[in-house]
């Protein structure tokens, strides 16, 4: 009887581990086809962003054939080719004098003082200051909102005291940054078309902005009048101008994105006749809202789209700015813990748009930590997920770089799209970007002003778009090609544009 229990309880023993052990290796069965899922999101989503340089060299022709359209007809493009009437840019060599900026882009506004001294010196920033819209003025009334950005000024220019009062009879001179939707009546005048950034003021729209404020400024009693009206990317241009004169375009890349360049007048057939000193012109592309078949959309491109506030509109800004680089990555993990436990079973924070920021996702992209902490910190302080496996987080920053190449990719396509249609791409479409040297012909010099955190504060962003615009251009060609950072283009590019195009020559003292 005892044999016969001692045999029951080997057997019972080993039906016993064979369960456990089938157990076991059915939960590692389960969690590698888990995984397998989650692995299979990440290949197809960057499957659908692959940006090789063939489908790079797609885009630049199809950015430089929009910009050809825009320039042809008004609603020829989805590019808006704007004219801004700023024929002569600064050189650095003749501007002197006190002149001043105004920033206007957000709930907050600067006003900034520069002192130029002609012959390329120095520019001297005595004073900037930055102030918040109360928000009760963001809804109010025109006469009220200017009547307060006024008021500051005056404030700003009686801290100067006596060294730097205009002579009599002359008035100081006002670059003003208005990025907002307007339409460009002159350098220094233009039509509001619409309020964004949470203003809505509306008996502004339809206005002269420039001419609201010079009321405001009289009704203050202050000698100041707006010498240009432009936007920041028109700012980053006339300061990269100032200090380089073979800078002859401007790209902002940050929140949002938009570029500018310098035209020759004779391309802008929708303003035939229209009469220039220079022979060019800057124009505003508004590229944000540039489209292309060509451009590397995915389902969740799609989806965010979509779900915007502004569906089948800035299409190419939804790809590559920081506005909504976050978004897409938030996407994507979004879809993989729906797809598999990995992130654990509570994801509700993944379900908030736009919760992830692209400082946090350059933060994570470019953790080189070896247990990388600092994803594990962003993933349980901003999306409450803890314990995430290191395979996991190593995933996470995968998605980043994805999200992140394809834009610094498409951007870099952009900008050659610039230099394809000013002949400065080296394909040899027109005689602009080269110049004669002794018995030959070698590439002009071409430099782009670059300003926005994202270029300039994401460090594997900024290497990626360098990368793409040699992979696209060659070594050869690209070596000419110069990407110049400027530090606050939209203020202090303002006020030396207010130099270029002073009422009282280039010399206000």
């Amino acid at each position: 009887m005892g044999k016969v229990l001692g045999v029951g309880l080997v057997v019972g023993c080993a039906v016993a581990m064979c369960v456990v052990a089938g157990t076991m290796v059915g939960k590692r069965v389960k969690s590698r086809r888990r995984w397998t899922k989650v692995v299979k999101v990440l290949e197809e989503f960057e499957e659908g962003c692959a940006t090789p340089v063939e489908k790079l060299r797609q885009v630049v022709d199809a950015m430089a054939v929009e910009m050809h359209a825009g320039l042809a007809s008004e609603g020829g493009s989805k590019l808006k080719m704007l004219l801004t009437f700023v024929q002569n840019l600064p050189t650095g060599y003749v501007e002197k004098g006190v002149y001043y900026g105004l920033d206007l882009g957000g709930t907050n506004f600067r006003v900034l003082r520069v002192q130029l001294g002609g012959q390329r010196s120095a520019i001297l920033e005595p004073g900037v200051e930055r102030q918040p819209i109360p928000e009760h003025l963001m809804t109010s009334t025109s006469e009220e909102l200017f009547d307060f950005i006024a008021a500051s000024l005056q404030k700003f220019v009686e801290k100067e005291g006596n060294g730097s009062v205009a002579l009599e009879g002359k008035l100081r001179e006002l670059g003003f940054t208005f990025s907002f939707p307007v339409k460009q009546a002159s350098v220094s005048s233009g039509i509001l078309i619409k309020w964004t950034k949470g203003f809505s003021i509306h008996d502004t729209v339809g206005k002269d902005v420039s001419e609201c404020l010079n009321q405001a400024l009289e009704r203050r009693g202050l000698d100041m009048r707006v010498a240009v009206l432009i936007n920041d990317t028109v700012g980053t241009l006339a300061l990269g101008h100032y200090h380089d004169e073979d800078t002859v375009a401007a790209v902002i890349i940050g929140t949002g994105t938009n570029a500018c360049y310098l035209e020759r007048s004779d391309d802008i057939i929708k303003c035939q006749g229209l009469l220039t000193t220079s022979g060019a012109m800057v124009v505003n592309m508004e590229w944000g809202n540039f489209w292309s078949s060509h451009l590397p959309r995915t389902s969740y491109d799609i989806e965010l789209d979509s779900e915007s506030p502004n569906p089948n509109d800035q299409g190419f800004e939804k790809m590559i700015s920081g506005m909504y680089l976050g978004d897409i990555v938030r996407r994507v993990i979004l879809k993989m813990s729906q797809e598999s436990d990995v992130f654990g079973l509570s994801f509700s924070k993944l379900l908030t748009p736009f919760i992830l920021r692209s400082p946090l996702i350059a933060a994570m992209h470019e953790d080189d930590s070896p247990d990388l902490r600092e994803v594990a910190r962003i993933l349980g302080e901003i999306l409450e997920i803890g314990d995430v496996p290191l395979k996991v987080r190593k995933l996470v920053v995968k998605v980043c770089d994805v999200v992140t190449r394809r834009a610094a990719r498409l951007a870099a396509a952009g900008i050659v799209g610039i230099l394809k249609k000013m002949g400065r791409d080296g394909s040899g479409s027109t005689a602009s970007g080269k110049v004669k040297g002794g018995s030959h012909t070698k590439m002009r010099r071409t430099v782009v002003a670059i300003e926005g955190a994202l270029y300039t504060s994401y460090t594997l962003f900024r290497e990626y778009l360098n990368d793409a615009i040699a992979d696209i251009l060659g070594e050869d060609i690209s070596s000419h090609v110069v990407l110049k950072v400027m530090e606050d283009g939209s203020g202090m590019g303002a006020a030396v544009l207010a130099a270029a195009y002073s009422s009282s020559g280039q010399d206000t003292l």
